[in-house]
């Protein structure tokens, strides 16, 4: 028996470490980022993941509507914003 603990020891370690140093901080950050982009509101300044930089202009269940620095209006799904730059309320 301690034979076999003493094999499944370090494996068990191993996969403790990996939750806790990857598996776990990866989740938190995910659900941050969802909920940033449920946050989203009309006159946030944004990036996109492909790096656009705009304001909201509108914003519906899977979608928004940013609009950039020429007056031109881009549909994009709220997944691809990476972050708000600017909040619309301060």
């Amino acid at each position: 028996m301690e034979g076999l603990l003493g094999t499944l020891g370090p494996i068990i370690l191993m996969f403790v470490l990996f939750y806790f140093l990857l598996i776990r901080p990866q989740q938190k950050r995910q659900k941050q980022v969802v909920s940033m982009q449920n946050s989203l509101q009309k006159g946030d300044k944004v990036v996109t993941i492909g790096g656009l930089h705009g304001i909201v202009d509108a914003v519906d269940e899977g979608k928004i509507v940013i609009k950039c620095g020429d007056g031109s209006r881009l549909t994009y799904d709220k997944s691809a914003v990476r972050e708000v730059v600017e909040s619309a309320q301060g």
